[in-house]
């Protein structure tokens, strides 16, 4: 089991400090330095691509750009780059979904990856015309799934439920690839919905331990629906040659914030319905007061940027090799993909994969490698005999 590693698309800017016009109150942040036009998307898209990033993560809400119209548009800009595009289920048919995937893996060469939010912000989701409750949503979103791998069969498909209903949905043909299934979420309702759906279930960086459990939650319940998951996690990174520098970095980025963007920012997220809110929330307690190593919740994982950032709000901080170490860590868990960004986002895109992919290398966690330290044992071996 190797690990493959993601990016992310800003498409709400980008900058040097934590830019986050986000969920509720898209001008709660500060003003991007960097406004998130097709030309710079698609300098980060091919940077991700030339530093062997899998894929990329774009965001969904009304504080971005539209991850679906952004995504094709880099189509033509890179070869190889997927491109996990994140998409709410309660806001479009299931059937046009369906045929959208199944459209967008022709003309990209099978790129398409698909990150279903079911979204824990009822204001957010009320400006889309959506007013279920929280589990009304994974419900819907249950009913949404069922549908559109029905639609993908190549046969028309009929569906009756209590949210949704189709007769004889089809597409003009079924994609190929079928478009893997990326899924989060913490709650009760939403964890069944994973183990039926999810091809990869993703948390965001919580601890180890936390991930651990979570983990364990997800397999039992997917194991009894006689089903597979693999598993990923969500995480910024600021990786440096030394891990005074990185740590340098991380204050620098908590210093930009003011107490007043964090009380406003704490007092939005703590109303939020998502239960991986409120775990992300629960790690930093809330306050610049801290210190930036107060804000360390277990070696190398920093709460900071869930200070004023919605979702995930973690990082992997300090030298290459430590993040590493970090990484490996999750890895001996059960993560298989990490969906990583860091601020800004070109630049750590090449701080990470110039330091820390070489280091996974020489451990033989990237595809194609093998640890050296396992060849040289063989070697020896092989020359006693």
């Amino acid at each position: 089991m190797t690990i493959t590693p993601h990016w992310f698309l800003p498409t709400t800017g980008d900058g040097r400090t934590i830019v986050e016009r986000f969920h509720a109150n898209r001008s709660l942040g500060p003003v991007a330095q960097r406004e998130p036009t097709i030309d710079y998307l698609a300098q980060v898209a091919r940077a991700a691509e030339q530093l062997g990033f899998e894929g990329v993560l774009t965001p969904t809400g009304t504080w971005c750009e539209d991850a679906w119209l952004t995504t094709a548009a880099l189509i033509r800009e890179t070869k190889r780059l997927k491109y996990l595009v994140a998409f709410r289920p309660g806001v479009i048919s299931p059937t046009l979904a369906a045929q959208m995937a199944a459209t967008y893996q022709r003309i990209s060469g099978g790129r398409l990856l698909l990150n279903i939010v079911t979204g824990g912000d009822s204001i957010e989701q009320k400006r889309f015309g959506d007013f279920h409750d929280h589990d009304q949503r994974y419900a819907r979103t249950d009913e949404f799934l069922t549908i559109a791998r029905g639609v993908w069969s190549g046969e028309p498909f009929d569906f009756t439920g209590e949210h949704l209903s189709v007769e004889g949905a089809t597409v003009l043909a079924p994609p190929d690839p079928v478009p893997p299934l990326y899924f989060g979420g913490s709650s009760p309702a939403a964890l069944p919905v994973a183990a039926r759906h999810a091809d990869v279930y993703l948390t965001w960086g919580e601890p180890p331990a936390q991930v651990a459990d979570k983990i364990r939650r997800v397999r039992e319940l997917a194991e009894a629906q006689g089903r597979t998951i693999r598993f990923g996690i969500r995480l910024h990174t600021l990786s440096r040659d030394s891990s005074a520098e990185a740590w340098a970095e991380a204050q620098k980025l908590l210093d930009a914030l003011s107490p007043e963007q964090v009380a406003k920012a704490q007092a939005q997220l703590a109303a939020s319905e998502s239960e991986g809110q409120r775990r992300m929330v629960a790690l930093h307690g809330g306050g610049l007061d801290r210190g930036v190593r107060g804000l360390e919740i277990h070696p190398n994982l920093w709460a900071g940027i869930g200070l004023v950032r919605g979702g995930a709000g973690t990082a992997l901080v300090g030298s290459h090799g430590e993040v590493a170490d970090l990484i490996e860590e999750y890895h001996s868990l059960g993560i298989e993909e990490f969906v990583l960004s860091g601020y800004p986002h070109l630049e750590e895109a090449y701080w990470f994969a110039e330091g820390v992919l070489p280091e996974l290398a020489h451990r033989g966690l990237l595809r194609g490698t093998r640890d050296q330290r396992t060849a040289l044992r063989e070697e020896r071996h092989v020359a006693a005999q």
